[in-house]
C-alpha cells in the first residue's frame, strides 16, 4: 500500500485544521512534536487499532505528518518544516494553546502513554 502523502505545495489549511480538529488527533501532534519518528503502536494507548488507522489516514493525506512502514510497524513524524513553510506560526501556536488551555490539556493528556 502506498500512503498518500501531499507535495508541500499541495498541503491545504483547510484540511490541516479539520485534521486538527479532533482531541486524539491533536494528542498525536503534542508527542510528535516532542520530535523523531514514533511507532504507531506507541503514540496513543486504549484506542482500537482500526481507529487508529482512520487518524493516521487523516493526518497523513492533510499533510500533518510522515507514515513510513518499518518492518510490521509503521513509524510516524510531523511534518514540522513543511507546516511552518506553508503556514508560519500555525502549528506553534496551535501547540501553545494546547499546552495552557487545561481542558485541552487534560483531554490529549488522557491517551499519552505513561513515562
Amino acid at each position: 500500500m502506498t500512503a498518500n502523502h501531499p507535495d508541500r505545495d499541495q498541503i491545504r489549511l483547510e484540511n490541516v485544521l479539520t485534521a486538527l480538529g479532533n482531541p486524539l488527533r491533536l494528542t498525536v501532534i503534542r508527542m510528535l512534536a516532542q520530535g523523531g519518528e514514533h511507532a504507531c503502536s506507541a503514540v496513543l494507548h486504549g484506542i482500537p487499532k482500526s481507529t487508529l488507522t482512520h487518524h493516521w489516514r487523516v493526518l497523513r493525506d492533510s499533510g500533518v505528518i510522515w507514515q513510513r512502514p518499518d518492518g510490521r510497524e509503521n513509524l510516524l513524524s510531523l511534518r514540522r518544516e513543511d507546516l511552518d513553510a506553508r503556514f508560519p506560526g500555525l502549528l506553534d501556536s496551535l501547540l501553545l494553546a494546547v499546552r495552557e488551555d487545561s481542558l485541552t490539556t487534560e483531554m490529549t493528556a488522557k491517551n499519552l502513554p505513561k513515562c
